[in-house]
């Protein structure tokens, strides 16, 4: 290389290196040019992740107005590459110093999985040993946490394949009128589930209990409209506390269900699912469509479904507190949740301890999974 264009790239990156506050994150000597590459298509040398943070929606802009999902992620981790993806819901941010990748798949199980599915394949990215970071808001459960906790999980469960009669129509005995599949009603628990079908995925527990150990202590902010909110929960504990790092399973779900008796549901679905292993706690839509299109795509050696995390912060509980019905919280709940805003810091907050430990250590955690 020419001595004045050496001494530029170097000058470059030590003033990149100033400006990003000093992280001092392994860089690569060179970072593949793939705007020559269509969508889709061929890339003879494809750009190099490390890490995709997978959120699910954001709320207007993807800067400079209220944040949703995505937009602290990209404003903060400098995703300023712009990469079209037409195939998708969302055009992809890329930092090519750090080598992250945010994806925005769009709300609902056919998006996360259509979305994943085409990040996966597509040829203009190397993703053999990119760590996936599933980072999105949740309901979540009043007997195991409050709003703003932030839950990972050691089992996803899908909550929409099923068997389903009207609850006016149930026999006597049944709680609820939504039953697994291959069984003969919410009562019959004497069979073994079976998740070959896309009913449960369980995360890699060694990778899983890494990234709750290494966030379990982190100290989440209180505010007074959160703790407001949760004061209102008198017979739930858990709900009055200030948020926290907890672990708790993620139940994946197409229709916003919210109360108290559909709480219990889903607590009983996800032990089924389980086997007694996991505890719900977090209700969303898209996890599932996520890791079932991550174990096809490892299946052809494109992906590392062992490199998978989901995180799922609370923006609203899952049911009313006393004294309210479930349609009146929830349509009150549908102008505007009581804990997004610390939901989503607080989704940035813990993940941005994992995505940093994985880059200031690279060397360690590219070939060698937690």
């Amino acid at each position: 290389m020419h001595f004045l264009n050496r001494l530029a790239v170097i000058v470059g990156a030590c003033l990149a290196l100033c400006l990003s506050g000093g992280a001092a994150h392994a860089q690569p000597a060179a970072i593949p040019d793939i705007s020559e590459c269509e969508p889709g298509g061929p890339c003879e040398t494809p750009l190099p992740v490390k890490v995709v943070v997978v959120s699910l929606f954001e709320i207007g802009k993807d800067e400079g107005d209220v944040a949703g999902e995505f937009q602290l992620w990209k404003e903060r981790r400098g995703l300023a590459m712009r990469i079209p993806f037409p195939q998708s819901f969302h055009d992809l941010y890329y930092n090519p110093e750090t080598q992250v990748l945010g994806v925005v798949t769009g709300i609902g199980t056919a998006r996360s999985t259509a979305a994943t599915m085409a990040l996966g394949l597509d040829p203009r990215f190397d993703l053999s040993k990119a760590y996936w970071l599933v980072a999105g808001i949740a309901g979540i459960d009043p007997e195991d946490a409050s709003i703003g906790s932030v839950a990972w999980a050691r089992y996803v469960v899908d909550g929409d394949l099923a068997h389903e009669i009207d609850p006016r129509e149930i026999p006597a005995d049944w709680k609820f009128g939504y039953f697994p599949r291959h069984t003969n009603g919410p009562n019959d628990m004497k069979g073994k589930p079976d998740p070959s079908g896309g009913e449960m995925f369980r995360i890699n527990p060694s990778l899983e209990a890494w990234a709750y150990n290494l966030t379990k202590n982190i100290e989440l902010p209180d505010s007074e409209a959160i703790a407001a909110e949760r004061a209102q929960f008198t017979d739930y504990p858990p709900a009055q506390e200030p948020p926290f790092v907890l672990e708790g399973e993620q139940l994946s779900a197409m229709t916003f269900w919210h109360g108290k008796l559909m709480t219990d549901w889903a607590n009983a679905w996800v032990r089924y699912w389980t086997s007694g292993r996991g505890e719900f706690v977090t209700s969303a839509m898209e996890d599932t469509g996520v890791l079932q299109a991550m174990t096809y795509l490892d299946n052809i050696g494109r992906v590392d479904r062992d490199r998978v995390l989901v995180m799922r912060a609370g923006s609203n509980y899952t049911m009313p507190p006393p004294g309210i019905d479930p349609a009146t919280y929830l349509l009150r709940e549908n102008e505007g949740y009581a804990g997004l805003e610390a939901a989503v810091e607080n989704l940035y907050t813990v993940g941005s301890k994992v995505v940093d430990e994985l880059l200031d250590n690279w060397g360690k955690y590219e070939s060698v999974t937690p």
